[in-house]
This record gives structure tokens, sequence and C-alpha cells, in this order.
């Protein structure tokens, strides 16, 4: 096993800038409604610190002219500088809700678009992205996105309007200092933008290789048993240790630019403020400025400068951020579909969807084609059969023929590249897949049970099923006896994949599942591969009785899974031909 390289985030980087990093910022916030009221108190909250600000230097400035020059603080400056602290405190108190609230729903909601994006990804598909990536992107990735709808847009706001009403109150007061600081005031954002160049790459690398770390480690723990059986396990070890390493010192970069940015602004402002206070105080001193007005520009004029400080210090969490959206969306478009349509795999249900037609349907393969990645050749070429109403179609060939190809294109898995499905004269792409997969009971050659109850496991096949149902379908599938027996029966709790069942007893529970959905259609993909005779023989009893009265297409390798089928095809080479099924 070997570490993945992924080049999506540079090439992402690369086509990213400026003008890419608002159409993300905009697709973020356009994601739900509820984002737009939260955007409105957002601004409200900026609009009020803004007028707080100005109005707290002002009053502040008036309050402490009074008391040093002998008039004595009056009861009206002190009410001015408490209202001003107050509107202060209720503007910052109001954005930071309002963030909190927007992004909440944000990171709701493209979680919930992602996990359906990776629901309906399957292995077929071309642009399958590693599952520790995604894990990644799912978790740690989107909490980046905090800091950056919490912190880095609102103070976007807020230092587009308080610099300029700043600036605005100053020019009224003191000209020339206002003069001064319209000159300065640019350095900040100059500087700022000259070392967020470095911090956007830095990010990017950061990113690309959390991913990796992630891929790498999922990867190593789910094939840990195949590690230990081969010796490989120790080594792993190195391995893992190495990708972490690379992972650390993209972070110790990325947070020594961060850590500089904040210097050279902290130094350009510091520069940009003496600037400023040096004349107001000569003036001050030859007595051609009031101490009123001294007062108001040196308390003015650090607050224009400080939410531009603000945004450079956040520029890391505003790239990170914006890195994390750009992955999650070039997920959900180039690779899982986006959130409301069909993607590469064509797995979603399309707006205006047809209905599943009722009853038993004829179905029909015409010249599917399907091409898989890796592959030189097409897995199905120019696929033309047809499966009536109630018959029992068994599909052999060897392994890697596209038997279970086949199967993933009928259960919508797998969109073809040519040709297409008819289900009762209906185009299979056309149909709301979500009510097709409802008349179909899928047993596949391995299947994935869930760390839960044996209950929950069957009733997976129908979610509202009563205990009664699931006991009828477990006797069905041969399944009630081993359940019955089990520390705390049907209420038993199974680790991953089924831990602690046999591969027969996991094969009979997902049996139980098809008995529970009572769908017109079944599929069996091999069911009986890799299973002791006692098991082969349960599931093979099982799965003539599930058979029994149903549309079936079963792959078979085993010669007494052709027992009974009305027609056999054989898949090779891509093509699929009718054998003779022998009596």
């Amino acid at each position: 096993m070997t570490g993945f390289q992924d080049d999506g985030p540079r090439r992402r980087r690369d086509a990213g800038g400026e003008s890419g990093d608002r159409a993300v910022r905009a697709r973020l916030l356009g994601l739900t409604p509820r984002v737009r009221g939260a955007g409105a108190l957002v601004a409200a909250g900026v609009l009020l610190g803004a007028a707080g600000t100005v109005g707290q230097a002002l009053a502040l400035a008036r309050l402490l002219g009074d008391t040093f020059t002998g008039r004595g603080p009056t009861a009206a400056a002190v009410a001015w500088v408490a209202v001003a602290v107050a509107a202060r405190g209720l503007a910052g108190w109001l954005r930071a809700a309002a963030a909190q609230r927007a992004a909440a729903g944000i990171k709701l909601e493209l979680r919930t678009r992602l996990l359906r994006a990776a629901a309906r990804r399957s292995g077929y598909d071309a642009h399958d992205r590693r599952a520790g990536e995604v894990s990644t992107l799912l978790t740690r990735g989107l909490d980046a996105l905090d800091p950056y709808l919490v912190g880095y847009l609102p103070q976007i706001l807020v230092a587009a309007l308080v610099p300029p009403a700043v600036l605005a109150a100053m020019l009224l007061h003191d000209p020339l200092g206002a003069t001064i600081l319209l000159v300065t005031l640019p350095l900040i954002p100059v500087f700022g933008a000259l070392v967020g160049l470095h911090t956007r790459d830095a990010t990017a690398r950061q990113w690309a290789a959390l991913a990796q770390l992630g891929g790498h480690f999922l990867d190593a723990l789910r094939g840990l048993p195949t590690l230990r059986t081969f010796g490989r396990a120790e080594a792993q070890e190195d391995i893992v240790a190495g990708v972490a390493d690379s992972h650390r010192r993209a972070t110790m970069r990325t947070l020594r630019i961060t850590f500089l940015s904040t210097l050279v602004l902290d130094t350009v402002a510091t520069l940009s403020l003496a600037l400023i206070a040096v004349p107001v105080g000569l003036r001050l001193l030859h007595g051609s400025l009031d101490l009123t007005t001294a007062l108001t520009v040196l308390l003015l004029a650090p607050e224009a400068y400080l939410p531009l400080r603000a945004l450079g210090s956040q520029f890391h969490a505003g790239t990170e951020g914006t890195a994390t959206a750009r992955e999650a969306f070039a997920l959900l478009d180039g690779e899982g579909g986006n959130a409301e349509g069909t993607g590469a795999a064509g797995t979603a249900c399309v707006t205006g969807a047809a209905k599943c037609p009722e009853g038993p349907v004829r179905i029909r393969f015409e010249n599917v084609t399907v091409r898989l990645p890796g592959r030189p050749r097409p897995v199905l070429h120019q696929v033309s059969f047809t499966v009536e109403p109630g018959e029992r179609v068994a599909l052999t060939g060897p392994s890697g023929a596209g038997k279970s190809t086949l199967l993933a294109v009928l259960l919508g898995l797998v969109r073809p590249d040519e040709g297409r499905v008819l289900v009762g004269g209906r185009d299979l792409a056309s149909l709301d897949l979500d009510a097709w997969r409802r008349r179909i009971g899928w047993v596949p050659q391995r299947p994935y049970l869930f760390d839960r109850g044996v209950a929950d496991n069957i009733r997976l096949g129908d979610p509202d099923a009563t205990d009664d149902d699931v006991v009828r379908a477990a006797r069905a599938a041969a399944a009630h006896d081993f359940v019955a027996a089990l520390p705390d029966g049907y209420a038993t709790r199974l680790g991953a994949r089924g831990t602690g069942l046999s591969a027969g007893q996991r094969q009979r529970i997902a049996l139980a599942r098809a008995f529970l959905r009572d769908a017109p259609l079944v599929l069996l993909d091999e069911p009986t591969a890799g299973l002791d005779a006692d098991s082969e023989s349960a599931v093979l009893a099982a799965g003539e009785r599930l058979m029994t009265g149903r549309t079936v297409l079963v792959v078979a390798h085993r010669a007494r899974l052709l027992d009974g089928a009305d027609r056999r095809l054989d898949v090779r080479d891509g093509a699929v031909r009718e054998r003779e099924v022998a009596r």
C-alpha cells in the first residue's frame, strides 16, 4: 500500500484566483435561503458597529477634553459614551450570532449534499474520490468554514464600512489628519495582498497533505488484516508517520506565513498611526489644534486601521475556508453530481422524474455500452437482451466479464455510456430511481451489515416493518434460528460489517432484507460465493423461496444456481450471448 497523489488541489488552486474566490463565496452564501436573513442581520450589526465606533470616539474625546480643560464631565457626555459602548457591544453580539447561524445552516446544507453525493457514487464512477479524502472533507474540512464564515466574511464587511466612516468623521474635524489617513490606509491591504498570495498557495498544500493523510490512514486501517497477514503492518507505521510529518510541515509553513502577515500589518499600521499622531502632537503644542479635536483624531485613527489589520490576520481563515468550499463544490459538481441533478454515474433522481410502472415489468437492454476507468475496452459493448416478467435469468461468465456491471446498470448505479435500459417501456434514466430501487430485492455477493442491531439491519429492506414482519422475513431466509441464539436475539448489536457472524449468516441477513422488501424484481450477485456446504445449502433453499413468483436475474458461477433458470445469458468479452439451459 502506498500513499496516493492527487493533483486536484493544485489544479483547483491554479484555476482559482480572486474571481474564482468570489464565485465560490457567492455560491456558498447562496446554498440555503436562511443565509439571506442572517446576512441582513450581519450587515445591520456592522452598520450599528460603525456608528458605535465613530460615536464612541467622538463622545469619549468630548468627555476627556471637557475633563482636562476644567469644564468637568457632563451627564450628557457620560450618557453618550455609555450609549456608544453599548451599541458597539450589541453590534458585536448581533454580528457574531447571525454569522454563527448562517455558518451552521451552510455547513448543514453542504454536509447533506455531500452525503447524498457520496451515497450516489459507486465504485464504477470514473471520478470517484478516495473515501479518506471525503471523510476528511465532511469532518475536519467543513469545520474550517466556521472561522471563514463567522470571522473572515463579516470582517470584509467591517473593513469596507468602518474605515470610510472614520475617514469622513476625521475629515470634518481635521482635514490634515484625514489626508494622511487616506494616503496610508491603502498600504495595509496592499501588503496584506502580497503576503496573502503566499498564504493561498501554502493553504492549498496544507489541504492536499491533510487529504493525503486521511486517505492513506483509512486505506491502511481497512487493509490491516491483509497487512498483518503479509507481515507489513509495522512497515505501515513508518509510512503513516511520514505522511503525518508532511502534513505537520505544511501546517507549520502556513502558520509561519500567518504570523509574518500579522507582523507586517502591525508594523505598517503602527508607522501609519505615528505619521498621524506626530503632527497632531506638534500642532497641539503650538496651539493650532484644540485638545478635543486632537483627542478625536487620536481616538478615531486606530479605529480606521483596526478592521484592516483584523482582516489581514484572518486571511489564513479566508484562504482555508475558500479552499475547503472549492473542494466541496468540486466533489458535488465534477465527481458526485450536483445536489439537485444527476452526476457522472447518473444515480440521482432527476427533477420531474417519471413514476415507476406498476406491477411486473418487462426489462430490455438496448445496445448498452459501459466503459470503466483503467479498462482499454468497454466492459459491456452493444449489449441487448430482454427479461420478461416472472422470468428467471442466470448470468454466467468468467470473473470480471461484466455480470455485476449489468446488475449495477439495472440498479441505476451506473449510467450507460451508450444505449439505454427500458423498464416497462420507459427509459430507466427518466425514472425516479429511489422509487425504482424500492421495487428491487438486492442480494450482493458481500452484503454490508451496519454496527446496529440485527433487526435494524434486516429492517433496511423496509424501514416501516414491524417486529413481526422482521421475524417472518428472518424465518423465510433461514436466519431466525441463529439470530434467536444470539445473546440479545434480534436486538444483538453487530460489529461493523457484521463482525461476529459467519459469511453464511451475513448472507442470510441479506436475504431476509430482500424478503422484507417483497419486491417483484430480485437481483442476486453470486450469493453462495465463499460459503461452506452447509451454509450454501441453507442460502440456496432460502434463495429458491425468494425467487419463486418473481422476476429474477442471478449471477451464477456454481451449477446449483442454474437450477430452475428459464434462460442462461453468458457474459464474455463485453458481449452477452444466449446459452442453452441444461434440463
